[in-house]
């Protein structure tokens, strides 16, 4: 047999054996993998065993501080605590409150104080620049029942070094939000036709507070860190839209279309988003949480 020829049988024999391998591989990567799945050590295990269910079952008593973010005129300063209890690992209802201890007058406030400048226009809105921190509005109280969800949790890594046990969570609700805003006035109240006289006049009231309760939505989202078994520390932030008198100016015109319509109530009550930043320390009892088991759908 010649050389042609045992080359042309060499280069077949390779070619079917190329094919074989490729028609046989697969099956035997399949038949690998279900001897795994039927006979491995883990077939039929829960995917975790001995998960530290926080939540479940279990009050959350929380203490926390809250602070008002990008507040035109005043932030304010809101320790506050929360009660709340878990049906499941994923969802608790609750009570959340606060209660303002300090109000921080912004820039802008200081600045209208300092520079501000009163004219037959704004007389009304601006007596005495100097006493606008006594006309700004301010809240004093929040209180809202609200529903939390729970969809995400796991483990933190700090630094690749310390691990804590984390959860991610949602809530919303309804917030009753106590403020204290400037008390009604009327340009008509004053009418002294000269401009010092108006100023005396309405500066005899700029400090005058009207206070209500106002109704809004709230919601927000946090991250619990589990320093214990009955301890985490907390991070949230929560908005609260509704409308109310920041400035204590008159802000709203007539009918006619006249701006501004020379008093101050009600109808000057703008629409804000208010939104806050709270740091707490939550509890729960009882003190030790319920372990997943094999069996059970944690």
């Amino acid at each position: 047999m010649d050389a042609k020829v045992m080359s042309t049988m060499k280069r077949l024999a390779i070619t079917l054996m190329t094919i074989a391998t490729v028609l046989v591989l697969p099956g035997l990567r399949t038949a690998q993998a279900q001897e795994v799945e039927v006979s491995g050590p883990l077939a039929g295990a829960p995917a975790v065993i001995g998960l530290r269910v926080y939540r479940e079952m279990r009050f959350q008593l929380q203490a926390h501080a809250a602070m008002t973010l990008t507040d035109e005129y005043s932030r304010a300063i809101m320790p506050g605590a929360q009660l709340q209890f878990h049906l499941t690992d994923w969802l608790g209802i609750g009570i959340w409150g606060a209660f303002a201890v300090a109000n921080i007058d912004t820039t802008v406030t200081d600045q209208v104080a300092s520079k501000g400048q009163t004219n037959a226009v704004n007389v009304l809105s601006l007596p005495n620049a100097a006493n606008f921190a006594d006309q700004i509005g301010r809240m004093k109280w929040i209180a809202a029942p609200q529903v939390s969800f729970i969809p995400l949790r796991g483990k933190l890594g700090i630094f690749e070094k310390l691990f804590v046990d984390t959860d991610f969570y949602v809530f919303g609700g309804v917030g009753f939000v106590s403020v204290e805003e400037r008390a009604s006035a009327r340009a008509t109240d004053c009418p002294q036709p000269d401009l010092g006289g108006k100023i005396a006049c309405f500066s005899s009231s700029q400090g005058d507070r009207a206070s209500r309760v106002a109704m809004a939505p709230t919601f927000g989202a946090g991250l619990s860190l589990y320093m214990a078994d009955f301890v985490a520390m907390t991070l949230e932030w929560r908005g609260l839209p509704f409308a109310w008198n920041t400035s204590g100016t008159d802000e709203s015109g007539n009918a006619r279309g006249d701006f501004p319509d020379g008093v101050i109530d009600e109808q000057d009550q703008l629409a804000h988003f208010n939104h806050m930043l709270t740091l707490g320390f939550a509890f729960y009892l009882p003190t030790g949480p319920r372990l997943s088991t094999a069996g059970t759908e944690d």
